[in-house]
């Protein structure tokens, strides 16, 4: 790379990484992002073989049409690089669980209709009781914009003193038993569901299920004001998910020409060996090649806690943090399923998602248990050549890495391990498309593991992330005890997940600039998405 300077390094390009860098370019400032990789993305990176293209991450996303302050963190950031995604709109997802196989649509009443099918009157009440309880929660954890948090005491400007009054009115249209109930947001949401007598089998299955899917732990784990964000994109009336157009490679291309307009630029193969620490303090980074890139301001790491710990010289680290990280658990990891076939014997109304669980009393957090599988070229055709589809099938964050650690690529004994690990995604691909689809006649066939997760991805033990449990830990904040070296990415505050990363990584930036032009930042974006409403 040529350039041997910025104000922010900012190393990976991950989601959070580059909402981070994109907003620091928007306020003006001198970043370069520096990716390992020969993608940009991360865990998000779309990659293409034979013209197929695919998602090698997520691939459920919602809230990219929403606008205003309280919008989806994602979108608020693209909002303010002036970005917008093409996306396609669904309402459903095909779920094969032990009870069945039905179409769960989101919204506030077709699911009713499968629950009465499938799991009887009484989980139709209990589900009923708790859309009643915490969609007006969701209300106030809507209330403050992810976009006004900033590390520091500008908050009390940028958020307390600017949303007080929403938050006021907020509150005082809850009344007073749900304003008590919003007290529960930052405790695990299983407290939320035990305080409602919620007992039904199939209902504390499903919002385990959503839990995991949506934080890689269980209702027990997960913070309760995820989880009532989550259902207010996803049960409210009018709700729907969303498809980006082009895959989770266009959200990334949206963000990185947002980065590169406002004068940030990005950098490929660009390996970070170790972050440079002088007098104390983070300056910049090393590259493997051996250059120096200096930070005036700041570093930020995009990478995993435990990939960052590796990158600080371990004289510089206290004693404390180190051992904070290495006491945190991990997620586990995953194995991947990339297919590229004919559609001509599939399904004419085939649906994007289906999820597959195979036995309940096992959890949904056992591994070869919970198999999800995406079919994009079904919304986004320009995914696959023409009559063709691809599809994504993976195990989420529930392979064990120890099964993998130390094997040799290469080696009989790693292609038969992924011979074995692999066949329960591809029974679940043949249970969800049908008899017209035979995996023989694939024309592409790939199949990702833990070790492939670590190697390209750069992810400590392939994991998913920080299995932290709400309620026992907290979610690390987002600067370091090392001056000028800042975190963000799913080992960060608010955690894991597309709406989560993009938040910490909008707040990294927040920190990183003075309150006036936050503030500016703030009223500019709360005015375009007026405008923007006005035009619709």
């Amino acid at each position: 790379m040529g350039k041997a300077e910025a104000d922010i390094v900012v190393i990976g390009s991950g989601l959070g990484g580059l909402c981070c860098a994109g907003l620091l370019a928007r306020y003006g400032k001198d970043v370069i992002v520096l990716e390992s990789h020969d993608l940009p993305g991360g865990a998000a990176h779309s990659f293409e073989i034979k013209d197929y293209k695919f998602d090698s991450g997520p691939s459920l996303f919602s809230g990219f049409q929403s606008r205003g302050l309280q919008a989806n963190p994602l979108a608020q950031v693209l909002d303010a690089l002036g970005e917008s995604i093409p996306c396609a709109k669904y309402d459903s997802w095909m779920v094969h669980v032990p009870e069945g196989e039905f179409l769960s649509r989101i919204g506030p009443t077709e699911f009713f209709k499968d629950l009465e099918t499938y799991a009887g009157p009484d989980a139709v009440l209990e589900w009923r009781k708790l859309l009643d309880a915490i969609l007006p929660l969701s209300a106030a954890a809507m209330a403050l914009p992810p976009l006004s948090i900033r590390g520091d005491l500008g908050v009390l400007s940028t958020a307390g003193a600017r949303y007080a009054l929403s938050l006021l009115k907020t509150f005082a249209q809850m009344g007073p038993k749900n304003a008590l109930g919003a007290t529960k947001f930052l405790r695990p949401f299983s407290e939320v569901v035990d305080s409602l007598g919620l007992r039904d089998p199939f209902i504390r299955n499903w919002i385990d299920l959503l839990s995991f899917l949506l934080a890689g732990v269980k209702s027990d784990g997960v913070l309760s004001a995820e989880m009532i964000y989550m259902f207010a994109e996803w049960y409210k009336p009018g709700c729907s998910l969303e498809y980006p157009i082009g895959g989770s490679g266009a959200v990334v291309d949206a963000l990185v020409r947002g980065l590169k307009k406002f004068g940030g630029q990005i950098y490929l193969k660009s390996h970070v060996e170790n972050i440079v620490i002088e007098n104390g303090r983070a300056v910049g980074v090393k590259l493997r090649s051996g250059q120096f890139v200096r930070a005036k301001k700041a570093v930020v790491s995009n990478a995993s806690m435990w990939d960052t710990l590796k990158l600080l010289p371990k004289e510089a680290v206290p004693k404390s943090y180190e051992e904070r990280i290495e006491n945190t658990k991990q997620c586990e990891s995953f194995m991947h399923l990339h297919l590229g076939f004919d559609a001509e014997a599939i399904p004419k109304d085939l649906g994007i998602h289906h999820i597959v669980v195979n036995d309940w009393n096992r959890g949904v957090d056992a591994d070869e248990n919970v198999v999800l599988i995406s079919v994009p070229s079904v919304l986004s055709p320009d995914l696959a050549p023409p009559g063709k589809h691809v599809l994504h099938a993976y195990t989420p964050g529930t392979e064990p890495f120890q099964l993998w650690e130390g094997l040799d690529r290469k080696s009989t004994k790693y292609k038969q391990l992924k011979a074995e690990r692999s066949e329960v995604m591809w029974k679940a691909v043949e249970r969800s498309l049908g008899p017209g689809f035979s995996r023989d006649k694939c024309e592409v066939k790939l199949v990702g593991t833990p070790l492939t997760h670590q190697r390209f991805l750069r992810r400590n033990r392939g994991t998913y992330g920080p299995a932290i449990e709400a309620g026992k830990d907290s979610f690390p904040g987002h600067p370091t005890p090392i001056p000028q070296l800042y975190c963000c990415g799913d080992s960060t505050f608010p955690g894991i997940g597309v709406p989560a990363v993009a938040a910490s990584g909008a707040i990294v930036a927040n920190s990183l600039v003075s309150v006036s032009e936050h503030a500016q930042l703030l009223e500019a974006v709360g005015e375009e998405s007026t405008l923007a409403v006005l035009g619709d």
